[in-house]
Formats: structure tokens, sequence, C-alpha cells
């Protein structure tokens, strides 16, 4: 009986730590809602390549006159080295104006989003999520 609970013990214990892995990371239709695309034009003030995603911040100029500073999550390093980018080549040219295609947070965060398509001045563009 006592063999018997401790494998119980110890099943509910892998199960726990399965399931606490699982919800800790999310997927961009989890988090950004997909249904919600929003097409914003700015000026790439910083590019954070950090792990778990790399976060582009996006000045954008409001009809207003204001300007908003968008964090736009994308990839992880890893994937974006392996296809040929760095920061430095994501961050574009100084002043530069793109035009990124985003999906917004999904929680209602503001000025919070997922790319999806970034196009540089040029014409260039690069889809990290293949769309």
């Amino acid at each position: 009986m006592r063999y018997r609970l401790g494998s119980l013990l110890v099943a509910a214990a892998v199960a726990v730590t399965a399931a606490a892995t699982l919800v800790a990371h999310h997927s961009v239709p989890g988090q950004f809602d997909v249904s919600k695309p929003v097409t914003l034009k700015g000026v790439i003030s910083k590019v954070d390549w950090i792990n778990p995603h790399i976060y582009i911040h996006l000045d954008v100029k409001e009809s207003n006159g204001t300007t908003n500073t968008w964090a736009l999550a994308t990839l992880p390093t890893a994937m974006m080295r392996r296809a040929g980018l760095t920061k430095e080549t994501l961050q574009g040219k100084p002043g530069e104006e793109v035009t990124i295609n985003a999906v917004p947070a999904r929680d209602g965060s503001q000025h919070l989003a997922w790319v999806n398509k970034i196009t540089y001045a040029d014409g260039h563009s690069f889809s990290p999520t293949g769309q």
C-alpha cells in the first residue's frame, strides 16, 4: 500500500509540473488577438534582443500629433539568427519609417502586439510568422 501511495504522489507531482510548464509558455493566439490585425507605421526606436522573445519598440505618430511607443514581440534570438537576421538588420536605418502588420494583445494591454510582418522603406520585408 505504501508503494502505491508513493507512486501516486510521484505521478501527481509530475502531472503538476507538466501542467505548470504548459501554462508558462503561451501560444501567439493565446496571448494576441489574431482576429484583429493592425497596421502600424513608425520608426523603430529600440530593439531588445533578448529571450524568450525579441521586442521591437516602434514610435508611432498619431493623427493628433502625439507619439505612442508600441512594444512588439517577435521570435526568439536563436530563430532570428537562423533566419540570418541580427539586431542591427532588424533595427533598420536610423530614422527609417517602417510598416508593421501585427496583432494586438488579447488582454487589452495598450500598445502591445505580436509582429506578423515588417516592411522597410526600401520595400524589403521580413515575416517571422511566414504570413
